[in-house]
């Protein structure tokens, strides 16, 4: 029986624009409600040279250079987009029953980026998610409880620590 039914996500993409930009590096890890990993997967994305360098600048990408530098040197390795969505189909087809939550930190604007680059995969989603950031608001506004994370920028680093995050929140609850 599949148990997993939380779809981790974490997309690193040239900017914020679903639009204009793209997704350079994809990570999932499949969880079952108790947050226990059963599966995980990571792909680097193949995009244009010419869109990483007219997108990726400014404010943000100077603050994080190394990140940049690092998702730009791995480019030369990616595979295309539909690749790697039929990677992400197969793994929730062989981990996932029939519904699957995405989750992950601000999760709504990787969905953007899933929906305009690899629709198939959207198509299987559920409506639901779980979105960590709306806890992180109400532990910070309402009850001065902070969680900090590390904020390196790659795509698995970024899933474990929302993992971490909502397992931190969930101890309030105990």
């Amino acid at each position: 029986m599949k148990k997993a039914k939380l779809f981790w996500v974490d997309l690193e993409m040239t900017g914020l624009d679903p639009i204009k930009d793209k997704i350079l590096e994809v990570a999932a890890i499949a969880t079952d409600m108790r947050l226990q990993e059963i599966a995980r997967y990571e792909a680097v994305v193949k995009v244009d040279e010419t869109l990483i360098k007219t997108r990726m600048v400014g404010d943000f990408w100077e603050k994080n250079s190394k990140t940049r530098d690092v998702l730009i040197s791995q480019n030369q390795t990616g595979r295309p987009i539909q690749t790697v969505e039929r990677e992400l189909i197969d793994f929730v087809e062989h981990n996932f029953g029939k519904e699957i939550y995405l989750a992950g930190n601000s999760i709504h604007q990787d969905r953007k980026f899933i929906e305009s680059e690899m629709p198939e995969l959207n198509q299987r989603l559920h409506y639901r998610m779980l979105d960590v950031s709306a806890w992180k608001i109400y532990f910070e506004e309402a009850l001065n409880k902070r969680f900090t994370k590390p904020e390196n920028h790659r795509a698995l680093d970024d899933i474990n620590g929302s993992i971490e995050e909502l397992k931190w929140y969930l101890t309030f609850l105990k």
